[in-house]
């Protein structure tokens, strides 16, 4: 087995127990990259030079301190191309901010490195996270590792690609509307969209603020622990950092859903979904159900306005938080402008791509004198109904459990024309970051085709931990989370 098809876990054992060092799997992870990265097209940069440096420097940590040494020591991760590396290029997977090089680490880099990580590279996304197939990257598609000819699932698309392909050990990603979930869905790997609040927003590049969300994309919920107790806590950098305390994510993997109450929403098993889909994610809450959980059927009324109310408030804080892209000061400026409106508008219209484009658009319209109180502010209240939806849920149950989309991967290129047809893709996703609550993916099944399919564990506020001990049971009492994909 090549050490970069280990888990953390596994490698950091290894590494304590000095059967492998930090550069031998650094380089592993380099070597698969070569191997199929021409095929997957997960990362926007790789930084080779950089990477094996840092793994002497860990390997020479490992050698002082031993098991004192911090928890990702020599461990080689990737980061999704929207939050900041110093001196990495931070593109956006954008043209407007392809020779943007950030002159500081984003809180979650600081931390990742503080705890002795490798990082990789910066893996590619759609455009400012704007998509939901990574196929509005102005670098080109991620393709998935599972068939080459279909979706990774997007925004976070590089993160769940080169994970699943063994390309990296574990990757960070971000969501927004369903942006880690779902390409770990598709993807057949662990994702976690934490509670809003619990990680820094610091040096991720916004595209909606209030629904913006840093997580971990790794090859099992150990992993994930893993990463979620280095990258949470509370930031005085990011003004909507909780305060709470962090709690040791690990202790949380235990074996055990007796007395759970997991909740099933009607709203979220519906016509139309694929049958290999709705009947993995059954059997998989039949599962947890033989373990000694209780399910019940509850209801999440305000689901059906979940798309509308997103596509409001997302597109009209990315109207407002992508006005800074002008070519005045960072980024693409268009060349010889006749004056400073000509800069304006051929910087923009250069460097933006048309999903870019619609979504400011579309949120400039709906902030817009006359329009606010009909479109903005309404989905501001029925966002408000969407959260107390939850709230009343979560009197009755400890966990709601879903899919995660419709269908499994669907093929490059096939939704790209119908822009509805793709918001779509996320209606079992997006309401989770209407309402700030935390969602953990993970592989529960495939398709005839061979395509993975997850499931959804939905918590409260602030307990990521009960989403990781369910996920961790289900995941230790089967395994299709073992399965590679054929590449």
């Amino acid at each position: 087995m090549s050490l970069a098809e280990l888990t953390i876990r596994e490698l950091r054992d290894k590494l304590l127990a000095g059967e492998c060092t930090a550069l031998e799997a650094t380089e592993a992870c380099l070597e698969r990259i070569g191997q199929v990265e021409e095929s997957v097209h997960a990362f926007t940069t790789v930084s080779e030079e950089r990477a094996l440096a840092d793994a002497e420097a860990a390997d020479a940590v490992l050698r002082e301190r031993g098991a004192e040494t911090p928890p990702l020591t020599g461990v080689p991760l990737a980061i999704k191309d929207v939050i900041a590396v110093e001196g990495m290029p931070c593109t956006c997977g954008s043209k407007i901010l392809e020779s943007f090089v950030p002159p500081y680490d984003a809180t979650v880099t600081s931390r990742l490195k503080a705890a002795g990580a490798v990082v990789l590279g910066k893996l590619n996304m759609d455009e400012f996270a704007m998509g939901s197939s990574t196929e509005t990257s102005a670098f080109g598609p991620t393709h998935n590792p599972w068939d080459l000819a279909k979706i990774p699932g997007g925004s976070s698309g590089g993160s769940a690609a080169a994970v699943a392909a063994d390309e990296c050990i574990g990757s960070l990603g971000s969501d927004t509307g369903g942006s880690i979930r779902q390409p770990a869905a598709y993807c057949g790997v662990v994702g976690l969209k934490p509670t809003y609040g619990r990680v820094s927003r610091y040096g991720l590049v916004a595209f909606a603020s209030s629904l913006d969300q840093v997580g971990p994309v790794t090859k099992d919920v150990a992993d994930t622990a893993a990463l979620m107790n280095v990258i949470a806590g509370h930031d005085p950098h990011d003004s909507t950092s909780a305060t709470l305390e962090v709690p040791d994510f690990t202790e949380a993997l235990a074996e055990d859903v007796e007395g759970l109450t997991i909740g099933m929403p009607r709203e979220y098993f519906i016509e139309g979904m694929d049958p290999e889909v709705d009947a993995a994610v059954r059997e998989a809450i039949g599962r947890l159900a033989s373990w000694g959980a209780r399910v019940e059927e509850i209801s999440l009324p305000h689901t059906e306005y979940g798309i509308a109310c997103y596509y409001i408030i997302a597109t009209a804080e990315a109207s407002s938080n992508l006005a800074r892209y002008d070519g005045v000061k960072y980024g693409h400026r268009a060349g010889e402008p006749a004056d400073l409106m000509d800069m304006y508008c051929r910087t923009r219209a250069e460097g933006f791509g048309e999903e870019v484009k619609r979504r400011i658009m579309l949120g400039t319209y709906t902030l817009s004198a006359g329009y606010y109180e009909a479109y903005y502010r309404k989905a501001q209240q029925v966002r408000t109904l969407i959260k107390e939806d939850f709230d009343r849920a979560f009197e009755r149950v400890d966990v709601i459990a879903t899919p995660v989309a419709p269908t499994a991967a669907f093929g490059l290129g096939e939704k790209l024309g119908d822009p509805l047809q793709m918001y779509l893709s996320d209606i079992f996703t997006i309401t989770v970051n209407l309402a700030g609550v935390p969602g953990l993916v993970l592989p529960c099944g495939f398709t005839s085709a061979g395509l993975p399919i997850g499931l959804q564990l939905i918590g409260r506020p602030f307990d990521e931990a009960t989403l990781i001990r369910a996920g961790y049971t289900f995941e230790r009492r089967t395994d299709h989370h073992t399965r590679r994909p054929p590449l």
